[in-house]
C-alpha cells in the first residue's frame, strides 16, 4: 500500500509540520521525514507557517487569492528529488547534473518543479496519466 494513499490533507500537513519541528529540536527522524524537513529547511519562508501548528494544517490556499500552496511546492520539491535519485523516469538524472553544473541546486529544482507542475495540472485537466516524456524532454532542453 503506497506510504499517503490512505491519509487526509491534514494528515499530510502534519507530517511537514513535525518533520520540521523534530529538526529544529535535533529529534532523530525516519528517512522520510529527515527528506520533508530538508526541503522544509531549504524555504525559510515557509518557517513561520510550519511553526504555527494550526494555521498550517488547516489554512486554505488558494490560486484565485494569488497564494502559492507551500505544501505543494514542497511536495514537488520532494517528487524531483525522488525522480532524480531513482532517474524516473529516465533520463532525468543526467539532465539534472547537467544542470547543476551550471546553476544551484535549488534554482534548479525550482526550474524543474515549474515543469513538473504543469505536466501535472495538463494531466489533471485532461483526465490522463502525466506525460513523462514531453515533461523529461522539457527538462532535457533546459540542460542543453
Amino acid at each position: 500500500m503506497p506510504l499517503f494513499q490512505n491519509q487526509s490533507r491534514n494528515d499530510l500537513r502534519q507530517m511537514y509540520v513535525e518533520a520540521w519541528r523534530k529538526y529544529r529540536e535535533r529529534i532523530p527522524m525516519e528517512p522520510l521525514e529527515a527528506q520533508i524537513a530538508q526541503v522544509i529547511a531549504d524555504h525559510p519562508e515557509y518557517h513561520a507557517l510550519l511553526e504555527a501548528t494550526e494555521v498550517a494544517v488547516t489554512r486554505e490556499f488558494t490560486p484565485d487569492g494569488g497564494q502559492t500552496n507551500p505544501f505543494l511546492h514542497m511536495g514537488l520539491h520532494l517528487t524531483v528529488r525522488d525522480q532524480v535519485a531513482t532517474d524516473r523516469p529516465l533520463g532525468i538524472r543526467a539532465a539534472y547534473e547537467s544542470l547543476l553544473r551550471r546553476r544551484d541546486r535549488h534554482d534548479v529544482e525550482h526550474e524543474i518543479v515549474e515543469f513538473l507542475a504543469e505536466a501535472l495540472w495538463q494531466a489533471q485537466r485532461d483526465g490522463v496519466p502525466p506525460n513523462e516524456q514531453v515533461y523529461l524532454r522539457r527538462v532535457q532542453k533546459l540542460a542543453r
